[in-house]
């Protein structure tokens, strides 16, 4: 025979359990959906890095998409807003309170001693009915906060693909200038072996063969300075990428810098110290067996390179920079929220109405009790109150003024952009031209020489104009492509590869 003592304890255990049960599945269906919802939405096409591996500037861009911790960040970010949204809509839903207790007590007097055994069960339910708009603004300020998240979450991928492109552009360009440099130990190993036949014949003097191999000397001293700059570039494009310890990789040259051997190898696996050794040889395989040749070999380190014009005004620039920018459209769903947190903030002066329920049960004499209730309740500290609803509008005022400095940094942006890729598009004909006119007075002047018409000043001016000319264009192409890339990021032009948080598939 079960008591009424036990029959309460089994009442509550079971109450207990239903909701443990409630929520446990509660959390196993929000795991579900995470786990699997959540992979199939975020996953972009996974690139593997191996070596021998030749990467494309889509491959680089994917890698950074998914490897970016500041990407990753966002996305959290956006969870977060998310939750509070589902956080400021649980005001409408009701407070349910669910409790048991045993009370034993024990009385004893002179005449007398008694014990008392008290079981209880009780529960509440609280809900607020209306708080006079309240907490509907709160829901829109989390809800503008959540789309200003999910635009700050655009703004970073728009971010991330630009420096990727920057950081593999010069990588190319930086290969392309220690080629040159490379053809330049070339000509003046040359040029020294020449020197000193002419001289051991006495058609030279000996300061020219003291010039020659100074110019030598300097170009390999140049040429170290570019393969330095060349592994830097590598280290940067890793970082980009967010690569660590990456195998021995090689990029692809893009349209607009077609490189003439096609791939950029990346290769850092090998940092040390160089021995004495070392340090005295030519860091290239320049030609060992170079012969006594006067005429002039013409170095092309970009082949069939042209200029697509790019297909918009400044003044569509401007319009489609004010249509597409994320962080834009950010800055505007934050002052939307700031203005409906005023809004909150001035409605706390407002009163709050609610309703509750209750139901007791004690055993002692199967005591039943049950209570219905609307309330009518408002708290107000009025200087407090005050100063809150001073620092909202702060808020608001800083909101807007942020927003209009954006407005104004656009413009500029896009307009100083604009104006470098368009003055680089002119400058890359003409240099175009003047390398080839310097190389053709290069040929003069070492013909000249070796003839006698000439001396080794101007044919040394002649060296270091062709060089110079040659990497003044590469230099030139290569700021032209950032420019271009820079101008297709501050407009927020749609990329080819991209991710957004409801998809990761590569469009």
């Amino acid at each position: 025979m079960i008591s009424n003592e036990q029959k309460y304890v089994l009442i509550v255990i079971n109450i207990y359990e239903d909701l443990i049960v409630h929520c446990f599945y509660k959390i196993i269906s929000v795991f579900i959906t995470l786990v699997f919802c959540s992979t199939a939405a975020f996953a972009l096409e996974d690139v593997k890095v191996e070596k021998g591996s030749i990467l494309s500037l889509k491959d680089c861009i994917t890698i950074a998409l998914n490897n970016n911790p500041n990407i990753k960040n966002a996305r959290y970010n956006y969870g977060i807003s998310k939750a509070n949204v589902n956080i400021a809509r649980s005001e409408f839903f009701p407070t349910i309170g669910v409790g048991t207790g045993y009370d034993f007590r024990a009385t004893k007097t002179k005449q007398t001693t008694s014990n008392t055994n008290a079981y209880s069960v009780e529960a509440t339910l609280n809900q607020l009915i209306w708080n006079f708009g309240k907490t509907n603004a709160r829901i829109k300020m989390q809800k503008f906060y959540l789309i200003a998240d999910q635009y700050e979450f655009d703004n970073t991928v728009r971010e991330t693909i630009f420096d990727v492109k920057q950081k593999y552009y010069e990588v190319l360009a930086a290969r392309a200038t220690t080629i040159i440099n490379q053809a330049y130990v070339e000509i003046n190993e040359r040029n020294y072996l020449r020197t000193k036949a002419y001289f051991e014949e006495g058609i030279k003097s000996k300061i020219d063969l003291v010039n020659a191999e100074v110019t030598w000397s300097d170009s390999k001293i140049n040429l170290v300075k570019s393969e330095n700059a060349y592994k830097n570039s590598l280290v940067n494009l890793n970082n980009a990428m967010y690569l660590k310890d990456a195998p021995t990789y090689s990029i692809s040259s893009t349209e607009g810098f077609n490189l003439k051997d096609n791939v950029a190898p990346v290769d850092l696996a090998q940092i040390r110290k160089p021995n004495d050794t070392a340090i005295n040889q030519i860091p290239v395989n320049v030609v060992k067996d170079a012969k006594l040749m006067t005429s002039v070999e013409k170095l092309e380190i970009l082949t069939d390179y042209k200029i697509d014009e790019f297909p918009y005004t400044f003044e569509e620039c401007i319009d489609i920079a004010y249509k597409n920018r994320a962080d834009l459209k950010a800055f505007n769903s934050t002052l939307d929220a700031v203005k409906e947190n005023l809004l909150y903030v001035k409605r706390n002066y407002y009163p709050e109405i609610s309703a509750t329920a209750g139901y007791g049960f004690r055993d002692t004499n199967s005591t039943n009790s049950f209570n219905v209730g609307v309330n009518l309740s408002t708290g107000v500290n009025v200087m407090n109150q005050k100063a809150k609803v001073d620092a909202a509008k702060y808020q608001v005022d800083i909101a807007e003024n942020s927003l209009n400095q954006l407005n104004q940094d656009i413009f500029f942006e896009v307009q100083n952009a604009y104006i470098n890729m368009v003055e680089l598009e002119k400058q890359i004909p003409l240099l175009e031209v003047k390398v080839r006119q310097t190389y053709e007075n290069y040929e003069l002047a070492e013909g000249r020489y070796y003839v006698g018409l000439g001396d080794y000043i101007q044919l040394q001016d002649a060296k270091v104009n062709y060089n110079t000319a040659q990497r003044s264009y590469i230099e030139a192409i290569y700021k032209y492509n950032v420019a271009r890339a820079k101008l297709e990021s501050v407009i927020a032009l749609p990329q080819s590869v991209t991710i957004t948080l409801d998809e990761g598939r590569k469009k």
